[in-house]
């Protein structure tokens, strides 16, 4: 179960991995020490699933974003998301509901990277049948954070509250 205190454990680590231990300790009142403790569990128990840097695409050459709804045939669909996934160019795969099978995110240098990852990759594994782009303008908000105060995790309640919770 997911408390009070572990949410705001995970909102600090969503604002910035890199805070120091004493940092987060201070911020949610706790010793050092329980907080790490609180931290591997939450790793243990595949809540925080690993650490990354956010990187600057532009800075990177990647200047396009494109959305690509994809069409997999109909015998080998849940094939198709794999493949999709092991390209390098591609950020995030989606198994969506609807007329097409799945989202995928892709970036890349320009549009001439796109139409030759289309056509040589999407169309070329063999598994998709049909593709349908949109490319970004402009991206207002990106981000990988989670909701943290709206999950809908069981919150528990520490003891000393649960007669406060009760009244």
């Amino acid at each position: 179960m997911i408390d009070e205190i572990d949410r705001q454990i995970l909102n600090i680590l969503q604002q910035n991995a890199r805070t120091p231990n004493a940092e987060i300790a201070r911020q949610v009142g706790m010793a050092p020490s329980a907080v790490l403790e609180r931290i591997r569990k939450l790793e243990t128990r595949g809540v925080i699933r690993g650490y990354e840097a956010r990187i600057d695409p532009e800075a990177l050459g990647l200047n396009l974003l494109a959305f690509v709804f994809v069409r997999a045939e109909d015998t080998i669909e849940e094939r198709t998301g794999e493949v999709l996934a092991q390209i390098p160019e591609v950020q995030e795969v989606h198994h969506i509901a609807g007329e097409d099978c799945y989202l995928v995110k892709v970036r890349v240098p320009d549009a001439k990277r796109l139409a030759r990852l289309l056509r040589e990759r999407f169309a070329g594994s063999g598994t998709v049948r049909s593709t349908r782009t949109t490319v970004v303008l402009e991206t207002l908000r990106e981000s990988a954070q989670i909701p943290v105060a709206a999950a809908t995790v069981p919150v528990a309640v520490p003891a000393e509250q649960e007669e406060e919770v009760l009244l």
